[in-house]
């Protein structure tokens, strides 16, 4: 099992980020799917502010490049993705384009 941990932050909008909350109790049956079939064992997201911090346990085999391929592949994700982004937003140092970012361990025992 392997283990990744992300940040992306949200508009700093108390009213977003309810709303995006709110998203989050009521997830897509179709999004639980996808993040299970592409090998996401578990995820776990915080928020602190406006900074959410997500923690995934998966296979030994996952690959982030296959889930952005299936991803593309599913329409209900792009639906999903696309809400999402209105109350996300990229990072400060973030390439262009890119939302979650893979944080580096640092510490560890």
């Amino acid at each position: 099992m392997k283990k990744y941990c992300l940040a992306v932050d949200l508009k700093n909008d108390q009213k977003l980020i309810a709303e995006y909350e709110d998203w989050h109790k009521k997830v897509w049956p179709e999004i639980i799917e996808s993040i299970h079939q592409s090998g996401i064992v578990s995820m776990e997201i915080y928020r602190v502010g406006n900074r959410l911090f997500m923690i995934m346990k998966t296979t030994a085999d996952f690959s982030f490049e296959q889930k952005a391929a299936m991803d593309a592949a599913n329409s209900k994700v792009q639906e999903w993705e696309q809400l999402m982004w209105n109350y996300q937003q990229s990072l400060p140092f973030a390439k262009p384009g890119e939302k979650w970012v893979l944080m580096e361990n640092i510490f560890s025992i």
